[in-house]
């Protein structure tokens, strides 16, 4: 199939902007997809965190409380614990992240929160009893339960910890991973541009200036207009225009020579 110039550049280049264009637009998506997914892990991560400071933060000052009432001898009511709260929050834990190491320390933190509560709900009695040391009780049974608790609510903070810059990391290497699309589309068509230029010298350019200087060696020095070169292109087509042209103009210069050369001859035999 033959194509004209006109053709073969608008080929070239539309070929050269469907590369970039496409791998743009898979840059984007990529982009767009992995940054909804990671933003969304991230976006649990840092709630579960707040969620496992809030449970800390619970624990400790039902703990406080306790052992201010233990050192109030006229204690006014006993400080309450709600578990329905405290569990819910751990639900919405298990619910929110999936991963299989946080799931289990979720669980040892409900398994060690249900001991303590427990546990605390002999403080009544042990206030009540003149045979129970409430200090010795708070410090020796109580005390080891909530010490279990904290350190389970800690395992569960670093582990989501852990998590978080994981996702963190995932997202820094899905950015990198998205813009190689593109970083692939500059460089592939910056070589097509390299061919493309090199292309249009070799075939355009230079035969262009071979042509123009057949025509001057023609216009100047009466030589024949030689110069061919392969194709099938108006370039082609606008060389062989020229070769005839000249050829018939270079026939025509020399008839008018040779007839100027007659006449002359003529003009010198007619002389006495």
């Amino acid at each position: 199939m033959n194509l004209s110039i006109k053709a073969k550049l608008t080929l070239s280049l539309s070929a050269i902007a469907a590369i970039l264009l496409v791998s743009a637009t898979i840059s984007v998506l990529e982009y767009a997809k992995m940054s909804s997914y990671v933003s969304d892990l991230i976006a649990d991560d840092v709630k579960s965190l707040n969620t496992a400071h809030k449970l800390s933060d619970i624990c400790n000052k039902y703990n406080l409380d306790i052992l201010a009432v233990i050192g109030d001898d006229f204690y006014a009511e006993l400080p309450e614990f709600d578990q329905a709260y405290f569990l819910s929050h751990c639900d919405s834990l298990r619910t929110s992240l999936k991963s299989n190491v946080i799931q289990p320390l979720t669980d040892s933190v409900v398994y060690s929160c249900s001991a303590y509560v427990l546990t605390s709900l002999e403080l009544e009695n042990v206030l009540d009893s003149y045979f129970i040391d409430s200090r010795s009780w708070y410090f020796n049974r109580l005390q080891p339960g909530f010490e279990t608790l904290t350190s389970d609510i800690d395992a569960l903070e670093t582990a989501i910890y852990r998590d978080l810059e994981k996702n963190s990391k995932t997202f820094e290497r899905g950015f990198y991973r998205s813009i190689i699309p593109g970083i692939v589309a500059v460089g592939v068509g910056l070589l097509l541009v390299i061919m493309l230029l090199f292309f249009m010298l070799s075939y355009y350019v230079n035969p262009l200036y071979k042509m123009l200087d057949s025509l001057d060696g023609f216009r100047s020095f009466d030589k024949k207009y030689t110069y061919t070169f392969e194709g099938d292109d108006e370039l082609v087509r606008l060389n062989e225009g020229i070769t005839e042209v000249t050829s018939e103009n270079l026939k025509l210069r020399r008839r008018l020579r040779d007839l100027k050369a007659k006449e002359h001859n003529e003009l010198e035999s007619d002389k006495p």
